[in-house]
């Protein structure tokens, strides 16, 4: 699939016309990197949601769930570092006026490189420019620029700055007398989610009474202000993040990460994803606070690109809080050391945390469910866009469709949803050949239509369509739920 830029477009054009994602503020020209999901997008949106929850918390003993709040005391970036250290390289060209970030700009440029069959080219570029990156060396990324005469896009030129940090927080201030020179005021609206659950660290733990190993998980909008905001929703300045910081006993977190490595691609491929799409990417420089840390990787239409990070944390975290906050973090373990005999006692746990973007994630299953199929034959031309959408996603699960508009047959339609709508989403619709009903449904990825017909009266029977092989069987109205539902768990 890698580098498949009519199916990205293609898939952009999907999303809007059949109402997944619009651009935000379209009637207003928009504004940059930042979208609306429509009714379609903000089901499918909720599904994945919803199965993500339900195996991280539900099909857990040891995981729990929290929300919190957006705005948090300014300290605490302060504390985790995103004050002083939360910043990108950027970079300029004095022609154009164009700004980049430095990774972007050169990894396009090891891209053009493939495209001209210079694949050893490009990754020693990638290389050298990791390298470069996890030593800080800004002056050494920039003679890689220059050394390999990079261009910029819109001027053609390689007149570039000085390439200089950029912190990626959005501030504003907080209270309803303030000034915009009163830092006492300041707040952030959050880069992550994972302070929340850090700084409640001990509220879960002793109104819960968890017991360590165990899970703090959360679903939350996060914050960026990315330089090159790019690619869709695959990167946005506002975004969605589906994280867990799982507390561990400290010694044990490189037996812990490499369980939730296996633990998190074991959850991408229960979608039905081939292991062919998915790649593991060692991190080559660590954040300030991991001493390991790895991507998993999913091949968009525009290569493989970040879907979800695994990091172990250490207790850099929570001892930072303890710090700044002067208020314990500690856990008292009352499990009994081998070595010594004794408890382990009081510690300050590590954490290993798993982190997806539910952007990213939405777009890697449309990637993946979407498809444009021949299905021509001697006799005439026929072609059809389908969404193959795993059922316990999919926005509509049951399409219900009369035959004809008369005669009984839309008030029996109208029966077997309200027989199904409180198990599932339903759909009816009774406008325009049934042949072009079918297709509509298979582009909103709905993987069952049932076609209530002149039969249905005599028999109670009717005709299913499953939309993967567009195959047909009569089947007895009394047996569509628990088709659809065996199918959607």
């Amino acid at each position: 699939m890698a580098n498949d830029t009519n199916k990205f477009q293609a898939i952009i054009s999907h999303c809007k016309e059949y109402g997944f994602i619009f651009p935000s503020s379209e009637i207003y020209d928009g504004l940059q990197a930042v979208y609306d999901y429509g009714q379609m997008g903000s089901e499918l949106k909720k599904n994945i949601k919803d199965y993500w929850w339900k195996s991280m918390t539900q099909m857990h003993d040891n995981i729990v769930g929290i929300d919190a709040a957006i705005f948090m005391h300014p300290t605490t970036w302060k504390a985790s570092g995103h004050v002083d250290g939360f910043n990108d390289p950027m970079i300029d060209n004095k022609d154009s006026k164009k700004r980049y970030r430095v990774d972007h700009l050169i990894e396009a440029y090891a891209e053009q490189l493939k495209t001209e069959g210079k694949e050893a080219e490009a990754a020693a570029i990638i290389s050298d420019m990791e390298k470069l990156d996890a030593a800080g060396d800004l002056a050494g990324l920039k003679q890689l620029i220059e050394d390999n005469k990079i261009k910029c896009a819109i001027s053609g030129t390689t007149n570039w700055t000085d390439i200089r940090q950029f912190n990626l927080m959005f501030s504003t201030e907080f209270g309803s007398t303030v000034s915009a020179d009163d830092e006492d005021n300041k707040v952030y609206l959050r880069p992550e989610t994972a302070q929340g659950i850090f700084v409640n660290f001990l509220n879960v733990q002793k109104t819960g009474r968890m017991k360590i190993p165990f899970g703090i998980a959360q679903i939350g909008k996060a914050f960026r202000n990315e330089i090159v905001a790019r690619q869709f929703v695959f990167r946005m300045r506002e975004f969605e993040q589906m994280e867990m910081q799982f507390f561990i006993r400290p010694g044990t977190q490189q037996e812990w990460y490499e369980y939730w490595k296996a633990e998190r691609l074991k959850w991408h491929l229960s979608l039905g994803n081939s292991p062919e799409e998915y790649r593991f990417h060692d991190h080559v420089k660590l954040a300030h606070y991991a001493d390991a840390a790895c991507d998993i990787e999913f091949d968009f239409p525009i290569g493989f690109k970040e879907l979800e990070g695994i990091h172990s944390r250490t207790d850099f975290d929570l001892t930072q809080h303890q710090q700044y906050s002067k208020k314990k973090m500690q856990y008292f373990d009352n499990d009994v050391d081998p070595a010594t005999g004794k408890p382990y006692g009081n510690y300050i746990p590590y954490v290993i945390e798993t982190s997806i973007g539910l952007d990213r994630m939405f777009l890697s299953v449309i990637s993946h469910a979407y498809e444009e199929q021949d299905l021509s034959t001697e006799e005439k031309q026929d072609s059809r866009v389908v969404l193959k959408l795993p059922a316990k996603l999919a926005p509509i699960k049951l399409a219900v469709l009369p035959l004809i508009k008369k005669e009984g047959l839309p008030e029996i339609a109208q029966q077997i949803i309200n027989d199904c709508r409180s198990e599932f989403r339903c759909f009816y619709e009774e406008k325009d050949s049934i042949g072009k009903r079918y297709r509509r449904m298979d582009a909103l990825g709905t993987p069952f239509c049932v076609t209530v017909d002149h039969q249905t009266k005599e028999d109670n029977t009717v005709t299913i369509r499953y939309r993967d092989s567009m195959e047909q069987e009569r089947i007895s109205i009394d047996a569509i739920k628990d088709l659809v539902l065996a199918a959607s768990k």
